[in-house]
This record gives structure tokens, C-alpha cells and sequence, in this order.
């Protein structure tokens, strides 16, 4: 085999695991973003904010172009209301959606049924079902605010495991619970990560960080990445370099 050829590889595998943000206004400058960087990310954000001003439409627009969505809209609500909304989603072709994990058990289950059966209904491939456990925005005061007296970590690892009980594929979680969530729910379980953040980037409001290198070596699948590829004077070259960050955190570190 080619020397070089397993290193191609592995860059090729950590671009897949790049979630590019698309925290941005307009339809228009959404898909300006997916024509650039559609070759150097492995998936598409959309949020809240491109949601409500585009609508579904902009998902369908990206999908036309060969490229895969994650749709962050963090469903909470009654398990009835989640469990159709989500469905809805599912047939717009998305490769993930997420709800809170907060939510409980009744929600994640009935989520997770309506989203099964719609992807067989419609003979497509079934999303990835992630659950949302404690934003990167929050710290342990955050949490003592709103009457859960615990840890972060010990919060974001009860709502992991409550999570793969009940059928989700994965959570949301920041990359400093990542290792207590992989020892806790096992090899296969996805656990995407906000909060990734090369070390010469502002963290703006995010509280729980570290950087792809870490990210990847602690264990995390996908990481979530937004304003240092958006903001940066070449977004292609700044998503080429987190990658390449990316890989040397699959390297051992040296003993000694």
C-alpha cells in the first residue's frame, strides 16, 4: 500500500466528522457557505436562526446540492408534539436531528418510534437521533439556578445514559464530558461537540471548551464548528487546517 495513502484516508475520515455551522442570517448566505465548503466539512448546521428566517426550504436546497444536514432545532416539548415534528424532519432528508434530553424518557421513545417509521414509509435512510444534555453556554452555577443540584459532568452523564436507554443514537455535549459519556455509554455511542474552539479563537459565549486536537483525542465523533471557519479570510483553508488538526488528535501522545 501506498505510504501516503493512509494518511489521504484519515484526513478524508476526520472531514466526514466536521460539522460546519450555519449560524448565519440569510438563505443567500447560507448557500454561498455550502458552495465553498461543501468539499471540506462532512456535515451542515442548521439552527434555529437559518430555520425560522429560510424555513424548510433551505434544508431542501442544500440537500440538492450534495450535501448533508444536521438539523439543530433542539425539539423540547410534549412527547406527542416532538415525536411528529421530528418526522417531519425526517422526511426532508436530514442525516441528523436532535431534542432535549430533558425531555425524559416518554419523548425520546415516541421520537424515536415516529422517526423509524417514517424513514421506512418513505425508504430512506433513518437519521441519526442525538439528545441534547446541558449547553456549552452553562456551568454549575447555571444549573444550581434552575434547581438541578448537581455537577455538569454527573448532569451530562445521567442524561447520556437516560438517552441511549431510550433509543437515541447519540447526545450533544461539550468536550470536557466526553470521556466520562464514552466510558459510561460505550464505543458505538455518537457524542457530538459545540464548544471546539482552535486554540488562537475568541470563545465568544461558550463555557465548557477545548480544541479539535482534544476533542478528538478525548473521544468525540463529530465536532461543531462555526465562527472560526465563517469569520476566517479563507473559510476552505480554515476548515482544511481544523482537520488537520483533527487527525494529530487520533495520534497517540509519546510515553515519557
Amino acid at each position: 500500500m501506498n505510504r501516503a495513502a493512509k494518511p489521504r484516508r484519515t484526513i478524508e475520515a476526520m472531514r466526514k466528522r466536521l460539522i460546519f455551522a450555519l449560524d448565519v442570517p440569510t438563505e443567500r448566505e447560507a448557500l454561498r457557505l455550502v458552495d465553498l465548503l461543501r468539499d471540506e466539512v462532512g456535515l451542515f448546521k442548521v439552527g434555529k436562526q437559518l430555520f425560522v428566517s429560510s424555513g424548510p426550504d433551505i434544508v431542501k436546497k442544500i440537500r440538492r446540492r450534495h450535501a448533508e444536514v444536521f438539523l439543530d432545532l433542539k425539539f423540547h416539548d410534549i412527547p406527542r408534539t416532538v415525536a411528529k415534528a421530528a418526522a417531519e424532519a425526517t422526511k426532508l432528508g436530514v442525516s441528523m436531528l436532535d431534542v432535549h434530553a430533558a425531555g425524559s424518557v416518554d419523548m425520546m421513545r415516541q421520537t424515536a418510534r415516529e422517526v423509524t417509521k417514517m424513514a421506512r414509509l418513505r425508504g430512506i435512510k433513518r437519521p441519526k437521533l442525538l439528545a441534547i444534555t446541558v449547553l456549552t453556554s452553562l456551568n454549575r452555577e447555571d444549573l444550581d439556578r434552575v434547581g438541578v443540584h448537581s455537577s455538569v459532568e454527573n448532569q451530562v452523564a445521567r442524561l447520556a445514559k437516560l438517552a441511549r436507554l431510550c433509543g437515541m443514537d447519540g447526545v450533544v455535549a461539550s468536550p470536557q464530558e466526553v470521556v466520562r459519556i464514552r466510558r459510561e455509554c460505550g464505543p458505538r455511542f455518537l457524542i457530538v461537540t459545540p464548544g471546539v474552539r482552535p486554540a488562537s479563537a475568541d470563545i465568544e459565549d461558550q463555557k465548557r471548551v477545548m480544541t479539535p486536537e482534544q476533542a478528538i483525542r478525548a473521544g468525540a465523533k463529530y465536532l461543531v464548528i462555526g465562527s472560526p471557519i465563517r469569520n476566517a479570510a479563507d473559510p476552505a483553508a480554515a476548515a482544511r487546517a481544523i482537520v488537520a488538526e483533527m487527525q494529530r488528535g487520533t495520534r497517540l501522545p509519546r510515553k515519557g
